[in-house]
């Protein structure tokens, strides 16, 4: 039990990928006070590392976002499943963090988060005991999931009368675009739906949700036709369980919001329905950006809303030149087990030598074709002057494409300023 509390009070230790061997175990603050600095090489690489003058710009620019348009970030916590990151998006101004799962949400709820929104859908029998222990455990809490099918309400009143469960779950509608994820199709079935839940002992209505995330294309006309017509599936059912009465609340939340085209929906989530709404996005990337996928999509809603600077990319990881085998190619000391490559392969952005420490940009003719467990594959102009070909041991930095699948295989992430040195440190919980 002692050490169990002890490493709870210090997380930070040679059992994390990239830590010091042989260094103690330390406490957030410890870690900023090591002075580490990585351009001299003072931690082992592969490292992701979050810039923090980045996380900062991020943070006020959603805040901002959001006020302009008098709605409520509830940003998706599996992207970074970080106590404290988490703790920075709510202490800049959000009303409560998403999730995907139960267990996601438990974690949230465990580590201060006041308000969870289970962005899924919650049928399993066994989720459903950990939701009504978590509130059993947290009177004051509060949470919400997702409802596409009367079956899915039929088996959680059925799990209800088997457990004698004598509580109300919050649940919000999904509204779904066919063929893409979760949520119902017709406005006949989200009708059926509305009301099936509005009659339900077991769940209150809370409100109405969508997600438009994967449709986007950065075609302007298009995109923007697809929010439309979603929001306005999304207006039209809101109206009508209004004059219903099927909502169990004064204020109805309507959410919505991937991390592509989250302006277009924010200009639909706080309609004059005649009663408070309160509009809810649910953009998750945006903490931290990224140098690729992301950053496409956000010019595209710099172009929508006339602005010269949106997000700044935040995460990068770092890997040292473990072998240049033969002109062309160099080995980085980084792979599939280190860096998200569902969307886009890892972009080379910097390199650095323990001589000089400073990064300067790596040569255009760089890039990364291919990745192994533990290596990335780097490709250059062999024709191209020496200067410009890696050097063995040198650091390259590469920013990435979706951060999420670079943070599930890290448990812990350096946060580092504009030169490199360690200044914070957080931990992630997948």
């Amino acid at each position: 039990m002692k050490a169990a509390t002890m490493h709870n009070q210090r997380p930070f230790g040679p059992h994390l990928k990239g830590f010091p061997s042989g260094q103690a175990l330390l406490t957030r603050g410890q870690v900023a006070e090591q002075g580490w600095q990585l351009l001299r090489g003072d931690l082992a690489l592969p490292l992701a590392v979050l810039k923090q003058s980045a996380l900062q710009h991020n943070l006020r620019w959603m805040r901002d976002f959001c006020a302009q348009r008098g709605i409520s970030l509830a940003p998706h916590g599996k992207t970074t499943m970080s106590p404290e990151l988490w703790q920075m998006q709510l202490a800049a101004g959000a009303w409560g963090i998403s999730f995907a799962t139960v267990f996601q949400a438990a974690v949230g709820a465990r580590h201060g988060v006041p308000v969870l929104l289970i962005a899924n859908q919650v049928i399993q029998r066994a989720e459903l005991d950990a939701l009504a222990l978590l509130h059993a455990e947290r009177p004051a809490l509060r949470s919400m999931f997702l409802v596409d099918a009367t079956g899915q309400v039929d088996a959680i009143e059925a799990w209800a009368t088997a457990r004698r469960f004598q509580g109300r779950f919050e649940v919000l509608l999904e509204l779904g675009i066919a063929g893409q994820r979760t949520g119902c199709r017709t406005a006949e079935e989200a009708r059926q739906i509305a009301q099936r839940i509005a009659a339900s002992p077991v769940l209150r209505l809370a409100g109405i949700e969508c997600y438009e995330g994967t449709t986007a294309t950065c075609d302007h006309a298009k995109d923007r036709a697809t929010v439309q017509g979603l929001m306005d599936r999304v207006d039209a059912i809101a109206r009508e369980a209004i004059a219903q009465g099927w909502f169990a609340h004064e204020e109805t939340i309507l959410s919505a919001g991937g991390s592509a085209i989250f302006d277009l929906v924010a200009e639909r989530l706080a309609p004059d329905l005649g009663m408070p709404v309160r509009g809810v996005l649910r953009s998750g990337c945006y903490l931290t950006h990224d140098h690729q996928r992301y950053r496409r999509y956000l010019c595209c809603v710099g172009e929508r809303l006339n602005l010269a600077e949106t997000l700044k990319p935040a995460l990068e990881v770092l890997a040292c030149v473990q072998s240049c085998p033969e002109p062309g190619l160099a080995l980085l000391s980084m792979g599939k087990r280190d860096v998200g490559h569902d969307l886009d392969l890892p972009l080379p952005i910097w390199r650095s030598d323990a001589k000089n420490g400073s990064p300067t940009a790596v040569p255009a003719h760089w890039r990364i074709d291919a990745l192994n467990d533990q290596h990335a594959y780097l490709r250059y102009n062999r024709s191209a002057p020496k200067d410009e070909w890696p050097e063995l041991g040198e650091t390259v930095a590469s920013g990435i494409s979706h951060p999420c699948t670079t943070f599930d295989k890290w448990r812990w992430m350096p946060v580092v300023d504009d030169a490199y040195r360690v200044v914070d440190a957080v931990t992630t919980w997948f």
